[in-house]
């Protein structure tokens, strides 16, 4: 391998970069070194989320080598990012390049490159920024992925012949597969290492090139989120992912899809039958919004989701497209859980809601479940001064309660709500009623 060019010390600005830590003073070095050939490709290589390198441990390095030059580090690692070498072989290949580079180089920069990660407050957002400001073509590409609107702010645009699916109360995934290697990720681009199992159903030939949306779900919810987010070490054995939509790679990156809802749903319908059983598909009916028969049948579903604990409802037009960002195309809707509950208890605030109302305490019965739990969303900060001035009086009185959906304690014993949101007092105004 070739030795480096002593012209270039990318590292060196990545330690400037970690020197302060405002916002202007980093887009100052940014901008001073962006033009440099190096620097910005080695920036585009580790802030590009589809760019990934099958790798997880990456050690840093206590040997000072003679130093590595930036195309040969390109050359080798294009090897990891094709998935020619994986396993022992990408870890030698490492080592190799760990080995022929300086400390710093390695622990600054290369090393950085590699874990997705560069450490100095450096995001996508700030290099674009930069480069759009001083007129260049240059621009890290930006992970993205469909959003929907709240169905409830936009009636006028649910008609037609829609797609109607039950909104799963999951984490959502976005599948990638390149190189008969699936990756997921995040809806903001964060790759998901935690579930093993459903990369290798989707790590197969036939799937490359394609990119699976869905969500990941378990009947234990608080446990698939400890495992999200690696807390506890918590397994979810489990998980599955439900998918809803599919495209081709190079339509994702482009950020809109050729195909419409309908015919999208068929091609992931007729891609089935080859999925493994970790790997599932969202219900839905094809619903038309224009007929009494057809909200009649929607009134029914909206019924069912809550029922079934699903988290509400999507509602696709046919003949809309995927694209990559928020857009009417989906429309969300959520059925609200609302309960009436006593307060049995009332908890000070915190930091600015010191010495003001931080929450209530609820129990009780309600549609023949028993909740526990503590309110303190929904309050505004009149609220929560009127409220705590008169904290005495509460206790005992009866509060609405709206939340996202049921969900019940590890132990079983009792229900909670997700999401609770404080919504009125009953009994609380002169003239309302218990």
């Amino acid at each position: 391998m070739r030795k480096i060019n002593l012209m270039s010390y990318p590292w060196k600005i990545i330690k400037e970069l970690e020197s302060d830590n405002s916002r202007l003073f980093k887009e100052g070095i940014i901008e001073k070194h962006i033009n440099d050939k190096d620097f910005q490709e080695g920036l585009a290589m580790c802030l590009d989320p589809l760019v990934t390198f099958g790798v997880k441990q990456v050690p840093e390095s206590d040997h000072e080598g003679g130093g590595l030059d930036w195309n040969a580090f390109k050359e080798a690692v294009n090897q990891l990012i094709e998935r020619e070498k994986t396993g022992h072989a990408a870890r030698d290949l490492i080592i190799n390049l760990l080995n022929l580079s300086k400390k710093d180089q390695w622990n600054y920069w290369y090393r950085r490159i590699l874990i997705k990660d560069l450490r100095c407050g450096v995001s996508q957002k700030t290099v674009n920024n930069v480069a759009k400001r001083m007129g260049l073509k240059f621009k890290v590409p930006v992970f993205s992925c469909m959003l929907a609107h709240d169905g409830a702010k936009h009636p006028k645009k649910i008609k037609g012949d829609c797609l109607v699916e039950y909104k799963y109360d999951g984490v959502r995934v976005i599948a990638i597969v390149k190189n008969n290697k699936a990756t997921l990720y995040s809806r903001n681009g964060k790759i998901f290492y935690n579930f093993p199992h459903i990369e290798s159903a989707l790590s197969k030939p036939e799937y490359n090139n394609t990119v699976f949306d869905g969500e990941v779900m378990s009947d234990d919810f608080q446990a698939l989120m400890k495992q999200v987010y690696r807390k506890s070490g918590a397994q979810t054995d489990d998980a599955y992912l439900a998918l809803f939509d599919i495209l081709p790679l190079k339509e994702f990156n482009n950020g809109k899809s050729k195909l419409n809802s309908i015919d999208r749903k068929k091609e992931l319908n007729q891609l089935s039958k080859t999925f493994e059983d970790v790997i599932k598909l969202v219900d839905y009916e094809i619903i038309n919004f224009d007929n009494e028969n057809g909200q009649n049948k929607f009134s029914i579903m909206n019924k069912e989701a809550l029922d079934k604990g699903f988290e509400g409802l999507m509602i696709k037009p046919n003949e809309n497209f995927y694209e990559c960002k928020r857009s009417h195309a989906w429309l969300k809707i959520k059925p609200f859980i609302e309960v009436t509950l006593k307060i049995i208890d009332i908890q000070e605030g915190t930091g600015k809601h010191e010495g003001k109302l931080g929450a209530f305490h609820v129990e009780g019965d309600d549609d023949g479940k028993f909740f526990s739990l503590s309110v303190g969303s929904g309050l505004t900060d009149e609220d929560r001064e009127k409220f705590w001035a008169s904290k005495d009086n509460l206790i005992g009185r009866l509060v609405e309660i709206r939340a996202d959906a049921v969900t019940q304690s590890i132990e079983g014993e009792h229900y909670s709500l997700r999401f609770p949101r404080f919504k009125n007092f009953r009994g609380f105004k002169e003239d309302e009623k218990i």
